[in-house]
């Protein structure tokens, strides 16, 4: 075969093949990741994190619930409801129109010595212990059949059934007079059991034998109260005996009959106030140290880290005293704003350490020298490269610094340092919960239970941006 057939067969070879794209290279294209900005990518891996997504419609839901929730639930936090006093959380209840209280006489036997006779070795516990009229929360009225030889009787009221003599409870006081057998009780009477024992005395020793009866008052209010309270207008014909709704309380009320819901929404702003603003303004001023020292270096870099050294030895709380007397709030007064002062004056070294680092590392990348040699300003260099590159940290720190700052102000505020009723925030409302822990539990439970959500779940938010934003994280997916 000569070298021109040879030639031939080849060109005849190569005219029948096929060069159009095959279907691997098409599938391959399809299949082909699309292009993401560096926040779309750090969106998607945020939302592969269960806890952190979480955690972040809380903040929001937080969020709403401090600037809306006083929007929708139109109650005056220092309002006081005195017929609901430390209530428990409960469905919307119902009172009873009762007439204005009038001065009870009691009931006293004529026929009956007030003075005993001869005094008994042993005297025996009253019978017949019964409620005299319907029991309200305005007055509690109950009497009792007289006692052979008794010169008295002693009044006690407890809030369980007494085990022995030693368990009676609440003493209301003693009547000293045989014949005076019914007591009026009106100390801060609630709807709830109550259990009245009488005790018999002679005018110097009691009884070791009492008598208990179980009193459940109904909710009652007068037309006088009912007007101060806005439940009914002037207007209102309103007949003793008929019933009205009173003021709901869905978190229940304090020991002064204050709504719990409209204290949390309230404290919410004080505490979220102090834990965003005192963050925001110390992790800006950080950045902006930090970032300086680190762009410019050398001994300028040296003296202001050390200067940052200084800062964070300085004790927090002996500042915090200072400044409270500098301002001159005394005992009892909220300290709002020292603690922010002292926050913003002493929470930046920390910030200002972390964007220095970052910026040390990213002024000696490629792209920055190439920027540089293109003739790139500083100015440039930091507004273009040097401040986005540090966004992820700086988001992360101030996702920590937020739950930082906010237990902070909880901490001053139950240790009375901080925010002082009767302006209400997180941490004073849980020092008044403390007072009242063991008989109404919900008075702690509640502000105590937002301040844990709130730092967990800007710690969990803080652990999810920290992987979304890290660009490490893609070679490993």
């Amino acid at each position: 075969m000569t070298d021109s057939t040879l030639l031939k067969t080849r060109l005849q070879a190569v005219s029948n093949l096929d060069f159009s794209p095959s279907d691997t290279v098409q599938s391959a294209e399809q299949i082909s990741r699309p292009s993401l900005s560096y926040w779309q990518d750090a969106w998607i891996r945020l939302k592969k994190n269960t806890r952190a997504l979480v955690s972040l419609y809380i903040v929001i839901g937080l969020a709403l619930f401090t600037l809306a929730g006083p929007i929708l639930w139109q109650v005056d936090p220092a309002l006081q409801d005195l017929n609901q006093l430390s209530q428990a959380p409960s469905l919307p209840k119902q009172a009873i129109f009762v007439e204005e209280h009038t001065r009870w006489e009691g009931i006293v036997l004529e026929n009956f010595p007030a003075e005993p006779e001869a005094f008994l070795d042993v005297l025996p516990a009253p019978t017949n212990l019964r409620t005299a009229e319907t029991a309200t929360t305005q007055a509690v009225r109950i009497a009792w059949d007289p006692v052979v030889g008794a010169g008295g009787y002693a009044v006690y009221r407890n809030q369980h059934l007494p085990e022995s003599i030693n368990d009676l409870g609440l003493p209301l006081g003693t009547k000293l007079a045989g014949n005076e057998v019914s007591y009026e009780d009106r100390l801060n009477v609630e709807g709830r059991d109550y259990y009245y024992s009488i005790v018999s005395t002679d005018g110097y020793d009691e009884s070791d034998t009492y008598i208990t009866l179980k009193v459940t008052p109904d909710l009652a209010i007068t037309k006088t109260e009912a007007l101060s309270r806005g439940l009914i207008t002037e207007e209102s014909i309103v007949a003793n005996g008929e019933t009205i709704d009173l003021e709901f309380h869905p978190f229940g009320t304090d020991y002064l009959g204050r709504d719990m819901l409209a204290r949390l929404m309230e404290g919410a702003r004080v505490s979220l106030f102090i834990g965003i603003v005192a963050p925001f303004l110390y992790v800006m001023f950080g950045i902006f140290y930090g970032g300086f020292a680190g762009y410019f270096g050398g001994n300028l870099d040296a003296i202001l880290m050390r200067f940052a050294d200084f800062v964070v030895a300085l004790p927090f709380l002996l500042f915090m005293i200072l400044f409270k007397i500098a301002f001159g709030i005394g005992p009892g007064e909220s300290g709002v704003l020292p603690m922010l002062i002292a926050l913003v004056l002493l929470g930046w070294p920390a910030t200002a350490r972390l964007v220095r680092g970052q910026v040390l590392q990213i002024r000696t990348q490629g792209y920055i020298e190439a920027a540089r040699l293109l003739g790139a300003k500083d100015h440039y260099l930091i507004i273009r490269h040097i401040i986005p590159n540090t966004m992820g940290v700086i988001l992360v720190t101030l996702t920590f610094a937020v739950p930082a700052a906010i237990f902070t102000e909880a901490f001053l505020s139950f240790i009375g340092m901080g925010v002082a009723p009767p302006t209400p925030s997180w941490g004073s409302m849980c020092n008044e919960g403390v007072k009242t822990m063991l008989s109404h539990p919900h008075e702690l439970f509640f502000p105590a239970l937002f301040i844990s959500t709130t730092v967990l779940a800007f710690n969990l938010l803080g652990d999810g941006l920290t992987e979304a934003l890290d660009s490490r994280m893609r070679s490993r997916e």
